[in-house]
């Protein structure tokens, strides 16, 4: 993705945690490619070593193998850092539920420990991945950044969690940060393997395979499907971001449309189809919902519009297409 238009200064030295991963591999990229220098932090616990092979060769790549539980280890990533973008996280409602103690370890200890190190090493912000699970039972839609309820899952505590101790750090240390909230986010180099793959790439990879794709429950869930781009874009404005009043708060990262889960099978087989048309004959099956799932996730982007000039570019559609278009190049 292209973000010179996005006015971030192309000497800063930017660290991305679990820049190995989907989403922070791909900020890699589009920050390597606007000339900054990039520090990536990453165990391989879920990051792919692949999503990062091309940019090892990069003068102004380092990566550093390490996990965020060691205090060291972080203290070594922010090392003459400017700006800190902190992705790494266990994610997945499901894998908290199994196993809660190793989801709090990374997501809570792990994040603690970055904020103590990109703290004490100076860094001019911290901007990190939120999630909408914090929405929990909240009924309202769509989701605000101030209207929350109680979380449904350990995943959704932890990222509350981290948003509490990024204002705590705000308020105690005068620590500049920006939490983003997440929602469904999905594009490339998402993984479509294991147990707990998001539910487009899995379900992309059963079409390809003509297997039909399981829905958990009727169908009738939605979510607010966001591409990829769109979430760089919100990274780098939270970088760049020059106004007092817009920091130390959270975002929704969204495009502001929501599409049930029985519409999405239905565009994934037409997409699909433009290149096997037998994918569109493909049925889906339906199955038990998922513990601690939000039955419906929207929000509202206006904050984010207003105090950060956000202006997503992709709608859920033409994200999907990008999106199909990468995994049938590259998955099949």
């Amino acid at each position: 993705m292209d973000i010179s238009h996005l006015n971030l200064n192309q000497n800063n030295h930017i660290l991305v945690t679990g820049g190995a991963g989907f989403i922070g591999s791909n900020l890699c990229e589009a920050l390597l490619g606007n000339g900054n220098k990039v520090t990536c932090l990453d165990n391989f616990a879920t990051g792919k070593r692949d999503n990062i092979a091309h940019l090892l060769e990069n003068e102004n790549f380092m990566l550093i193998e390490g996990d965020i539980r060691s205090l060291k280890d972080c203290e070594k990533a922010c090392e003459n850092v400017d700006f800190v973008l902190h992705q790494a996280a266990l994610g997945s409602v499901p894998r908290s539920i199994n196993d809660p103690i190793t989801s709090n370890d990374v997501n809570v200890s792990g994040f603690l420990n970055m904020l103590v190190a990109a703290r004490d090493a100076q860094v001019k912000r911290f901007v990190y991945a939120a999630s909408s699970s914090t929405y929990g039972d909240s009924k309202s839609l769509p989701k605000v950044e101030d209207v929350i309820g109680k979380p449904l899952s350990p995943y959704a505590i932890t990222k509350y969690v981290n948003e509490l101790y990024a204002d705590v750090f705000s308020r105690t240390y005068g620590f500049s940060s920006i939490g983003l909230r997440y929602f469904n986010v999905f594009g490339r180099k998402q993984d479509p393997n294991g147990a707990y793959a998001a539910v487009i790439p899995k379900f992309v990879m059963q079409l390809m395979k003509h297997e039909p794709p399981v829905i958990n429950g009727d169908g009738s869930f939605s979510r607010d499907f966001t591409y990829i781009d769109n979430v760089i874009e919100m990274n780098v404005r939270a970088i760049t971001c020059e106004n007092e009043m817009a920091l130390n708060t959270v975002y929704n990262v969204a495009y502001g449309e929501r599409t049930d889960l029985n519409e999405l099978v239905g565009l994934l087989k037409e997409y699909l189809g433009e290149f096997d048309p037998k994918i569109k004959n493909v049925e889906a099956k339906y199955g038990p919902n998922r513990k601690g799932d939000v039955p419906h996730s929207l929000a509202s982007i206006e904050k984010a519009k207003k105090l950060l000039g956000y202006d997503p570019k992709f709608d859920m559609k033409s994200g999907l297409k990008e999106a199909v278009n990468w995994y049938w190049e590259n998955l099949k």
